[in-house]
């Protein structure tokens, strides 16, 4: 019993104590502060997407930027869906492109036929062939030919005859033992006949402007060109008179755009006018032209004059026939600087574009519109010449700029 007291002593002292804390515990303020909570560790910034601040929009941990200025860090994976192109001027156009179409240079294009009928025996040249002047086409076998032959023969041999028969009454009239009636005669039948082998050259001659010593007649080409179109085949009965032409021949280097003009532009447009010229087939090109005649008269469903550009076609890409729109600067036209479709974004009445300086940061910035088609716009205020403009991407920077902002 008396073992068991220091220990239940010092159990006593322990109870007293932990008492005693308690009672002091409770003695605290009520309003009296804890300890602060450690803030949460901001969130790290991924994929090297632009950050968000109060007025400003900036990479993760960059200095505060222009609110509409979208910053990618280099590297980041959004810079791979955006291209930027140096601004570059042109010159404005009228309102609207007009419709036209390509067509061939009618002054150096021939449609050819035969002058006779015949058999096709042999075709020369194929579409698409560069014939020189005076090359052969085709050969005919032609029956017509072979009488005009004929004929050019006997009429020379008649002709000849009847020289030989007036110069002998000559002689014998300046013997004084032929008559001059008989003279007379003998020189009335040689003019006669000199006449006919001149008609029967002359026919032949038609027929054949080359000449010819056989009944094949050759279709040669009268001028320098592209055969363009070719519609015989060998073994065909050709004749004069075919609705069609047989070959077409032409110089490809210089075609003919045809415009169908409204009659409101008409004041606008004077021949000698710069033209540029789009096909589908290269949508990014622009062909130059020249303005060269003006149609007289307006056509009356349309309300459209005809006006005929010249274009030089070198390379001969183009083709006649080709659909094609025109833009025709005004005689007073100005520069301005010139964007595709893509560039712009659009919210309300305003239109923008992102200008990238330094690279990485892309700025948007608001621009005046003048002449629109469906692949440009011309900017008249906003971009300057030598600014790089985003063409691929805007929409993309948009909705960037748009969510950072929030």
């Amino acid at each position: 019993m008396k073992k068991k007291t220091p220990v239940m002593l010092l159990t006593a002292v322990a109870l007293v104590a932990l008492g005693f804390g308690l009672a002091q515990f409770t003695r605290l303020p009520a309003n009296q502060p804890g300890p602060e909570p450690r803030p949460a560790p901001a969130k790290a910034e991924a994929n090297g997407k632009a950050q968000a601040r109060p007025g400003t929009v900036a990479a993760g941990g960059a200095d505060p930027i222009s609110p509409d200025t979208v910053h990618f860090v280099t590297g980041a994976a959004q810079l791979a869906s955006i291209r930027v192109e140096e601004a570059r001027v042109a010159t404005v156009p009228l309102a609207e492109p007009l419709n036209a179409r390509l067509a061939y240079d009618e002054n150096l294009t021939a449609r050819l036929s035969v002058p006779i009928s015949g058999r096709v025996l042999a075709i020369r040249r194929q579409a698409g062939d560069l014939v020189r002047a005076g090359e052969e086409l085709l050969s005919v076998d032609s029956p017509e030919l072979a009488a005009a032959l004929a004929d050019v023969r006997k009429a020379r041999s008649d002709d000849q005859r009847r020289r030989l028969a007036y110069e002998r009454a000559q002689r014998l009239s300046e013997a004084g033992v032929l008559a001059r009636r008989e003279l007379e005669n003998a020189q009335a039948e040689f003019e006669t006949a000199r006449a006919e082998t001149e008609r029967a050259e002359r026919r032949l001659r038609n027929l054949a402007p080359g000449g010819a010593e056989s009944p094949t007649f050759s279709l040669r080409s009268p001028l320098s060109g592209v055969i363009a179109e070719r519609r015989v085949n060998p073994g065909q009965e050709v004749r004069p008179d075919q609705a069609e032409s047989l070959f077409v021949v032409s110089d490809l280097a210089h075609l003919w755009v045809l415009i169908d003009l409204p009659e409101r532009d008409l004041r606008l447009v004077k021949p000698g006018q710069r033209a540029l010229v789009k096909v589908d087939a290269w949508p990014e090109e622009r062909f130059p032209a020249t303005i060269e005649r003006i149609g007289a008269v307006v056509d009356p469903a349309t309300r459209r004059v005809q006006v005929r550009a010249v274009l030089d076609n070198p390379d001969r890409r183009l083709r006649p026939e080709m659909y094609a729109q025109v833009i025709l600067a005004a005689a007073d036209a100005g520069q301005a600087v010139r964007l595709p479709n893509n560039a712009l974004v659009t919210q309300g009445l305003y239109s923008y574009v992102f200008i990238e300086n330094p690279p990485g940061f892309f700025t948007r910035r608001k621009v005046k519109l003048g002449v629109q088609d469906r692949t440009h716009a011309f900017i008249v205020d906003g971009v300057e010449p030598g600014e790089m403009v985003v063409t691929t991407g805007a929409l993309l920077l948009n909705s960037e700029l748009a969510t950072l902002v929030k």
